[in-house]
């Protein structure tokens, strides 16, 4: 008989001192400082401060940012900032954050993202002066040119009656938003708090949130940069690809790349290509996607209504397992996929233009990380202050993308969230003190020591913003 080595034994006593966790979340909250993020909010509430407190509303909102960032899901869980105050400093309490979101009136919601702008152009500066500048998208094995904004809708389940929470068309109940991510970094650009039963395909609000996305790129990339917006079909509506299209007569060039319903004429279209107009596709890797072919149809259908140079083309493979088919699909035995794009020819290949636009898929992954980082659940009854929690969520998704991009160097600077908290974040460290300083020891023995302690060396580093 083998016997197992046992674990030691051990007296279990709540009475430790100098002892703090998430201590690896002190680097959001000072990265938050050092891009002005936490000043530009303070200008942004200055007005909700009511006399007599201590407690700055910028600070406030920086310190929920930080929270959600950590993986809190609640006001409440500001308790675990607020009860290491060696680390964190004086944090509100939970009743005077939720004061302060109760008074984010419209005003002030656009206040918050003009701030957000504010610290995302002094992050994107740092960025290029520490590192090499904001990085390219890629698809297919290569880099993209520009900027890529990826628009898509999500449903978010509420699990009590709140103010808007409606129906949706999966049978649920709860909201349904509309969020723009920036593609290059990560970045959540914008977003639109909708009732459940909101269209997926309402052009209005496709315009708002895109209008607002850019607005939060700063100038000096969004006049002159090449800028794909990137959407399932539910961003073909013709009024959305016009407004697009209108957008390079203010200096912003704008293109896109959206899904397209398979329509009787598409059908027709399809049947009638001739073989040797199929290409082979592409997978992300630039390699060749096994069963998985692409062909143009521009002017094969007719896209009345839609922008000049609209080019409309298709994917058809063999359906993978568990796959959901059409009658079409089914009588042709392959799986289609129609997409429409303005990118000229002679600007990319077929097969380029495809991969591009799957890679699109990736803002599925971006809003399940999303939901982890605050917007998969909402606090209030009240639409206002959940509106105002998702701006805050948003901020804590681009605190995330700051902290990678900036700070980070190898597979933490493109982890999930989930993975960046249990090695980095949720450290535990001692508080010691001496020569009149205050030193956070992270354990020597903790795997992702180096990596943390090396985060907050380059953001002592970081050029800081004039105030």
């Amino acid at each position: 008989m083998h016997t197992t080595g046992s674990r030691p034994r051990l007296v279990v006593s709540a009475d430790g001192r100098g002892v703090v966790n998430h201590a690896g979340s002190r680097l959001l909250a000072d990265l938050a400082d050092a891009t002005g993020l936490a000043h530009a909010f303070g200008d942004a509430l200055g007005r909700l401060r009511p006399r007599g407190t201590s407690h700055d509303p910028g600070r406030i909102a920086a310190d929920l940012v930080v929270m959600l960032a950590d993986g809190g899901e609640a006001i409440a869980d500001l308790a675990l900032l607020r009860d290491q105050p060696e680390v964190f400093g004086p944090v509100a309490s939970t009743p005077t954050a939720w004061r302060l979101l109760a008074g984010i009136d419209p005003a002030a919601l656009a206040a918050l993202r003009s701030a957000r702008a504010a610290a995302r152009e002094v992050a994107w500066l740092q960025a290029g002066e520490t590192r090499h500048g904001i990085p390219a998208s890629k698809a297919g094995g290569r880099e993209l040119p520009g900027l890529v904004l990826d628009i898509d809708a999500t449903l978010v389940t509420c699990h009590s009656e709140k103010e808007h929470a409606a129906p949706t068309y999966k049978h649920g109940f709860g909201y349904h938003p509309l969020l723009c991510f920036l593609d290059n970094t990560g970045e959540a650009l914008a977003g639109m708090l909708r009732p459940g039963n909101a269209a997926a395909n309402t052009a209005a609000d496709h315009i708002s949130v895109l209008d607002a996305a850019l607005a939060q790129i700063p100038d000096a990339h969004r006049h002159g940069t090449e800028i794909l917006i990137r959407a399932d079909s539910a961003g073909s509506a013709k009024a959305f690809l016009a407004h697009i299209r209108a957008l390079r007569s203010s200096g912003v060039r704008t293109s896109f790349s959206v899904g397209w319903s398979i329509t009787e004429p598409v059908r027709r279209a399809i049947r009638h290509l001739p073989r040797q107009v199929w290409h082979p596709a592409l997978e992300q890797d630039g390699s060749l996607r096994a069963g998985a072919e692409v062909a143009e149809l521009t002017g094969l259908v007719d896209l009345p209504g839609l922008p000049e140079g609209t080019r409309i083309i298709v994917r058809r493979e063999r359906p993978h397992p568990g796959a959901q088919l059409t009658l079409f699909d089914l009588d042709e035995g392959m799986r289609h996929q129609v997409f429409l794009t303005d990118t000229p020819y002679g600007q990319g290949s077929l097969q380029l233009l495809e991969v591009r636009h799957r890679a699109h898929t990736r803002v599925e992954d971006r809003i399940r990380r999303g939901k982890t980082t605050g917007f998969g659940r909402f606090p209030s009854r009240h639409f206002q202050i959940n509106a105002a929690w998702l701006e805050l969520s948003l901020t804590a998704i681009d605190l995330l993308a700051w902290t990678q991009a900036l700070l980070l160097e190898g597979e933490l600077a493109t982890a999930e969230p989930k993975k960046l908290r249990y090695r980095l974040l949720h450290a535990a460290a001692r508080i010691t003190r001496g020569g009149r300083r205050v030193h956070l020891r992270i354990a020597a023995t903790w795997p992702w020591c180096h990596d943390l302690a090396t985060a907050f060396t380059r953001l002592q580093a970081l050029p800081r913003p004039i105030t």
